[in-house]
């Protein structure tokens, strides 16, 4: 899969109303075929930095993501909303979507 962490630095004005922003091109993004996720946080630290963690299946889907028309529009308005340009990581992995951690496991109530 390809596994995509992209950091959003948005303007102050637009952080309250971010995840409203980019609604339309997260849905239309998760009913793409090769989506695997595509998942929003924010920062609990500085109120405008928003993170997206998104993979796709193969670098086949990830192109037709970056092809799509939804992409097109939103990476066109995007640039009124953002204070910097976004940083990511992107990287290849032969895991396919979320494995559980070893580490911690919930206990009984």
């Amino acid at each position: 899969m390809i596994f995509i962490v992209v950091k959003w630095t948005v303007r102050p004005e637009s952080a309250s109303r971010w995840l409203d922003i980019v609604d339309d091109f997260t849905q239309a993004t998760r009913a793409e075929d090769g989506c695997l996720f595509f998942e929003w946080g924010r920062s609990v630290d500085v109120d405008n930095v928003f993170t997206l963690v998104e993979a796709f299946e193969d670098s086949d889907a990830g192109a037709r993501h970056v092809q799509s028309e939804h992409f097109r529009t939103a990476t066109a308005m995007l640039g009124d909303h953002v204070a910097s340009t976004p940083q990511i990581v992107n990287f290849e992995t032969p895991q396919h979507g979320w494995g559980e951690m070893g580490e911690v496991t919930p206990t009984s109530a």
